[in-house]
């Protein structure tokens, strides 16, 4: 499938340079001079080796297709985390390098897709967002709420987020997998 360059996206899959590589970020940059651009910086599935490269919207890359089985988050060992297929039982182990952010979002028994180019898995597809709780936050400041103000607070998975003012500790939150952000209370 052909993309433009200006449509790559992150977790996108692409073709370049003979192999297969992750998007990780992407930056819209409109210079002053000349024709606008976008700013990738790329991971190779194989090597683990980054590279930035530009697109612009009249070029075309070839996005990689991926296969995509849902399995289930069993455990991790090491460096190595464990998946099972639900329906054929088959378990399959992917690294945590392959896996890249993705870890900290897993959790146990969570369904996930896993990503196949030529039966050999690259990496995991998240929900879009997961139920976390809040573990550590400060409380509420009195008169600081007319503003939407965050404050930092810390989840049961250990990550870091901002969250706002009316967020307490034991509080369920919903956080967006794609930046890590807080989306809403859940329910």
């Amino acid at each position: 499938m052909k993309l433009n360059g200006n449509a790559i996206r992150p977790g996108n899959v692409i073709e370049h340079n003979g192999s297969l590589w992750r998007a990780i970020k992407t930056q819209h940059t409109q210079p002053g001079k000349g024709g606008a651009y976008l700013q990738v910086e790329l991971k190779n599935l194989f090597s683990g080796s980054k590279l930035n490269e530009r697109f612009r919207a009249s070029e075309t890359v070839i996005r990689a297709v991926l296969e995509q089985k849902d399995f289930q988050y069993l455990y991790k060992n090491g460096d190595i985390y464990a998946f099972m297929n639900a329906e054929t039982y088959e378990q399959i182990e992917i690294s945590e390098e392959n896996l890249g952010n993705s870890t900290q979002y897993l959790q146990d028994g969570m369904i996930v897709s896993i990503e196949f180019h030529e039966e050999t898995p690259l990496g995991i597809a998240l929900p879009d967002t997961i139920i976390l709780t809040v573990v550590e936050t400060e409380p509420v400041v009195k008169n600081q709420t007319a503003t939407s103000s965050y404050k930092p607070a810390i989840m049961a998975n250990g990550m870091r987020i901002m969250v706002p003012q009316f967020v307490n500790t034991d509080d369920k939150i919903v956080i967006q997998t794609e930046d890590g952000t807080y989306s809403k209370r859940a329910d």
